[in-house]
């Protein structure tokens, strides 16, 4: 790599320091706003006659064009960066980033079949698991150290979703057999295990990236590839002709209710997408999950709120679980910063003391 290329990217790197603040703010709206209004609108789909899994599927990812305007408008519009769209965008990072995309395209289905099936108090519960997955991968996968804290929140997690798994098969949808709750049930866990492999994967990846803009370029190809795979799934399934005749013979609220359930899905579903890579690239893949598991509590009360999911004895006690575990592990995380800043602090005395005993000397 030649030095005018070494010195864009530490210009883009120190420029995405100075905006830190800023873009963790934005990330972590868009992953709010995302993740709470995509669970509701999901459920609000399938409550209403919508039977299309793959339908349900391809709104996760089919609002990649959106990315366009935080790759675009930076260099052409606002002249914030000196870096062109998809430079230094190497075919290795091409090919990881399609397959992941494929990855990221059965985590969909698997949600979508999950959220079929489920209450969203439910299935936000049952997800809340990926941040034990999420540990235990990143120990792998990018060698993230096991603390107590890591243990406990391992174990209440878990726990959790045991004392879930055996006491909320009565709290389903009228109609719903046993068998396909328990479908609904593992899609969920299995939507959170990919899930929680998919930050880690993403966080060793984003070593080799240098700005944020490249992080969206690589969600760019990521979605589209996750689209390509729903698309195929859609068409084996009748295509959007079926989605046409679904507006008009099946949903019960009407075509234009549910064209606007259909594309205000595919705006949310891609700012949680966005929200989620922007947390990973810019603090770690823990923390990216350990968000994910605190808006999860959001998704739990919205479904209580909008649609009177139940939420009383074992649903009570796996929640009171899932925030002791949660809460043990942002004071473990709470504690490590106060050791690194006391850490930093006293190599910063022992280097000026350093550089004292120098002066002296000369």
């Amino acid at each position: 790599m030649s030095n005018n290329s070494v010195r864009v990217q530490e210009d883009q790197k120190a420029r995405t320091n100075k905006r830190y603040t800023f873009l963790l703010v934005i990330n972590y709206l868009f992953l709010f706003v995302g993740s709470l209004s995509s669970s509701l609108l999901s459920k609000f789909y399938f409550n209403h006659q919508g039977s299309s899994r793959w339908v349900s599927t391809w709104v996760q990812s089919a609002g990649f064009p959106l990315l366009l305007f935080p790759i675009y408008l930076p260099f052409y519009v606002f002249k914030c960066t000196d870096r062109r769209p998809f430079s230094h965008f190497t075919p290795r990072i091409l090919i990881l980033s399609i397959l992941v995309g494929l990855m990221l395209g059965l985590n969909n289905l698997l949600f979508s079949w999950g959220n079929s099936y489920l209450p969203v108090s439910t299935s936000s519960l049952l997800l809340s698991t990926q941040l034990v997955f999420n540990l235990i991968l990143s120990v792998i996968i990018v060698k993230q150290k096991i603390t107590f804290q890591n243990l406990n929140c391992v174990v209440l997690l878990t726990l959790s979703s045991v004392l879930l798994a055996l006491g909320s098969s009565h709290d389903k949808p009228q109609g719903l057999t046993r068998a396909k709750y328990f479908v609904g049930f593992f899609s969920t866990i299995g939507a959170g295990l990919l899930f929680a492999l998919y930050l880690p994967v993403m966080e060793k990846i984003y070593k080799w990236i240098y700005c944020y803009e490249m992080v969206m370029e690589m969600q760019l190809v990521m979605e589209i590839a996750a689209t390509a795979l729903a698309t195929a799934g859609m068409a084996s399934d009748g295509g959007f002709s079926e989605m046409k005749r679904e507006s008009l013979v099946k949903f019960d609220k009407g075509p234009e209710i549910y064209w606007v359930t259909v594309f205000s899905n595919v705006v949310t579903w891609q700012l949680c997408f966005m929200g989620t890579a922007g947390m990973v690239f810019l603090t770690s893949s823990l923390t990216g999950g350990i968000c994910m598991t605190a808006l999860l509590a959001m998704n739990v009360l919205g479904g209580v709120l909008v649609y009177g999911d139940e939420f009383g004895g074992v649903k009570v006690v796996s929640t009171v679980i899932c925030g002791w575990g949660f809460c043990s592990y942002v004071y473990g995380m709470y504690l490590k910063m106060g050791e690194e800043k006391e850490m930093e602090s006293k190599n910063h005395g022992m280097e000026m003391d350093h550089n004292v005993v120098l002066a002296n000397n000369v």
